[in-house]
């Protein structure tokens, strides 16, 4: 089919390179002229595994194409994908201005039949609001039909899961354009659901609401196993094995950021409180997520009290691996603290660097090896699992000033750290202190 794409942020680069990778012909498009010519170019503004050699397959084969001009992305569009931002207003609410721009711009311009196809996470509402534009801007006597499509990518693994999802949610007031989305998705062979469009709309929040409660659930439980002398990963396997709750994010940390959970999470209760429905269990994931956020300053300031023009190596800026995503991550509050408190941070993220220097303090230095934030440091955070860290010589660690680490993501096994004298704080788990003569060494 010929399919177009509005917006080339993660979740419609992704849909339209992925798309078009299974034979359909696509356009995306955007309004950042900028943006639009590196893309043109094969070069991804975003870091995904496999999404720029895709984006080059497809764009050689003459099924992928990008621009900035309305009437060409949708010229012949069976298929019109909305996968525009929508950004988090003051009091949590989804900001809907972007989508229902690309509403009344297809009502405008479309010349034919035309389903859209909602893959922003939208409130739930929303699609029948778009219907209502679109059915009072259109120009000319064609039908342009709104299906919900919700996304669940996980952000470092979303080509992965476009190809081996679990699911495909469709939610349409209409048989016929329930079939012809489920005909664009046919060649992923993932199951289909179809269910009418308010449903779809919440299964998208109830599903990272759910994921999001599981992962401060641990969190909690692992303050818990901390003071009980027991080992919250040993707790959360014992836990997993038992069908009904599954192995899936029981891994304690210090919480959940990224561009979904944190914004999701806050639009649910916003939903769940226009409804005048206080959705309590949901709020307290929340305040539990903002608590463990703060974690790892907690277990700093413990050991050591002052952090001025001492050196603090950070290792990890993302929110999780295998991504160059800033937002929400525990990184941004935890750096800007510490600096304020004038700690000196050498930084070490190799792939969220440049977007991590919009998001923190100027005086933050960011090196190019592992080792640049280890030596000479007088502690390191550990705030993102990166391969880098699971795989490091743990003796690099004697470099340090002082052997102080604080593991914010569980990354080394205890028994790995007993041999060396260090002195190791990690979540719900065993604390590691070294012996006389090196305590009095700090």
């Amino acid at each position: 089919m010929k399919v177009a794409v509005v917006g080339t942020g993660y979740v419609g680069l992704v849909t339209g390179v992925t798309l078009s990778e299974i034979g359909h012909h696509v356009t995306c498009v955007d309004i950042d002229e900028v943006k639009v010519d590196k893309m043109k170019k094969g070069i991804s503004p975003i870091y995904e595994p496999n999404l720029s050699e895709l984006m080059g397959k497809n764009i050689e084969a003459g099924r992928l194409k990008f621009t900035t001009n309305y009437e060409e992305g949708f010229s012949k569009a069976q298929v019109i994908y909305i996968a525009v931002g929508t950004p988090e207003n003051d009091d949590g609410s989804a900001n809907l201005q972007y989508v229902e721009q690309v509403a009344t711009t297809i009502a405008l311009t479309a010349k034919q039949d035309t389903i859209v196809v909602t893959k922003s996470t939208v409130p739930v509402g929303t699609n029948d609001r778009l219907q209502l534009i679109i059915d009072r801007t259109k120009l000319y006597h064609i039908s342009i039909e709104v299906v919900s499509n919700p996304e669940f990518l996980r952000e470092g693994s979303a080509i992965l899961d476009t190809f081996q999802g679990d699911r495909i949610v469709i939610g349409a007031k209409s048989e016929k354009a329930a079939k012809i989305v489920a005909e664009v998705n046919r060649p992923f062979n993932i199951p289909v659901y179809t269910t009418d469009i308010r449903s779809a709309e919440m299964i998208k929040y109830a599903s990272n609401a759910f994921l999001a409660t599981k992962i401060s659930f641990i969190n909690e439980i692992a303050n818990i196993c901390e003071r009980v002398g027991a080992d919250v990963e040993k707790v959360a396997v014992g836990m997993g094995l038992d069908k009904r709750i599954g192995q899936g994010f029981l891994k304690a940390g210090i919480g959940y950021g990224g561009s979904c959970f944190p914004k999701d999470t806050k639009a649910l209760i916003q939903i769940a409180g226009n409804v005048e429905y206080d959705f309590e269990v949901l709020k307290g994931v929340v305040n539990v997520n903002k608590k463990q956020q703060r974690k790892v300053i907690s277990l700093l300031y413990e050991q050591l009290p002052r952090v001025q023009d001492k050196k603090i190596g950070v290792l990890g800026l993302a929110f999780k691996p295998k991504t160059d995503d800033m937002r929400e991550a525990p990184s941004i509050p935890i750096i800007n603290e510490l600096i304020k408190a004038g700690a000196r941070i050498y930084a070490y993220d190799p792939i969220a660097e440049e977007n991590a220097r919009k998001f923190l303090d100027p005086s933050v230095h960011y090196v190019e090896k592992i080792e640049g934030a280890i030596e000479q440091a007088d502690a390191v955070l550990i705030l993102t699992e990166l391969d880098e860290i699971l795989n490091i010589n743990l003796s690099i660690f004697y470099r340090m000033n002082y052997p102080l680490i604080i593991d914010g993501r569980n990354c080394f096994e205890i028994n790995q750290l007993e041999k060396f004298q260090y002195e190791y704080y990690s979540i719900g788990r065993n604390t590691l202190k070294p012996q006389y003569p090196l305590m009095e060494s700090r």
